[in-house]
């Protein structure tokens, strides 16, 4: 896997989280997290499967990582909110996307 340079030194941050819900990262998941991170204008977000990187911005992206159940997904956030930005989708991903 690439290590992502895009931000200034000190300023990017990476989480990752394990998708829990039965169906994976489909389309309703996949526009809950666009929902949280285009409330982060200020935040650059990309996700890292495997040796794929997207925007955390694009549904046809976060699809296309094919991310079923058991899945990891490491999430780079750079810029001034993002823990905020991280913590959302942490608390998205612990709630299985609402999902049963």
């Amino acid at each position: 896997m690439q290590s992502s340079d895009q931000a200034s030194p000190g300023s990017e941050m990476a989480r990752e989280f394990t998708v829990q819900n039965k169906m994976g990262i489909h389309a309703r998941p996949a526009a809950m997290i666009v929902r949280v991170a285009n409330k982060f204008n200020d935040v650059d977000v990309w996700v890292d499967k495997d040796d794929e990187q997207v925007n955390g911005r694009s549904i046809m992206g976060l699809m296309m990582l094919a991310a079923g159940q058991g899945s990891k997904l490491k999430f780079i956030a750079s810029g001034p909110g993002a823990a905020d930005l991280l913590n959302e989708l942490g608390e998205l991903f612990e709630r299985k996307f609402e999902e049963a």
